[in-house]
């Protein structure tokens, strides 16, 4: 490999690693993941702890949650007893996915806190301004849930694209 390929692959892995860290996803498993994406064989627990200098625990709990996520998939290889890794290489896949997951750990969550907050709040005149903020945020909540919800139900992405390039071609 070119020095300025690697050069780039190490960039790409660090960059992805900052995006997953500012986004509230654990660092070392979105330079995980991005060293699966750019990988072009599959890869042991071992070559992603020598590649990502990061002990055999930190690389199998990562390793683990991106099988969970269903970003990364198990593979094996003829004649070979090693346990191989492999990412969803399909972008827009990828995507969707990633929706899903955010909805299920995210949205629904915070939507049964509001919805026990209103619940809990009572129905009296005092309580009414706090029930109208809450009820604007849940409405809020609740539609980016479903949108979310459409996304993620989206295995192979094929509207998402053209509903993303209709909304870019709005703007």
């Amino acid at each position: 490999m070119g020095a300025d390929l690697k050069s780039a692959k190490e960039r790409f892995v660090e960059s992805w690693g900052q995006m997953g860290g500012a986004w509230g996803i654990n660092k070392t498993m979105a330079r995980v993941h991005a060293l699966l994406m750019i990988s072009d064989a599959p890869l042991t627990a071992d070559d992603i702890m020598k590649e990502l200098a990061v002990s055999r625990g930190n690389a199998s709990m990562n390793l683990r949650a991106l099988v969970d996520w269903g970003l990364v998939r198990r593979a094996s290889l003829p004649r070979d007893r090693k346990e191989y890794f492999v990412s969803e290489k399909d972008a827009w896949t990828m995507c969707c996915r990633i929706a899903r997951e955010r909805k299920k750990r995210e949205l629904e969550p915070v939507i049964s806190a509001i919805d026990d907050c209103l619940k809990e709040a009572g129905s009296d005149k005092e309580a009414a301004a706090f029930r109208k903020k809450l009820n604007e945020l849940l409405e809020l909540v609740r539609l980016l849930d479903f949108v979310l919800g459409k996304v993620g139900n989206q295995e192979r992405a094929a509207v998402l694209p053209k509903v993303l390039t209709l909304l870019k071609a709005m703007a």
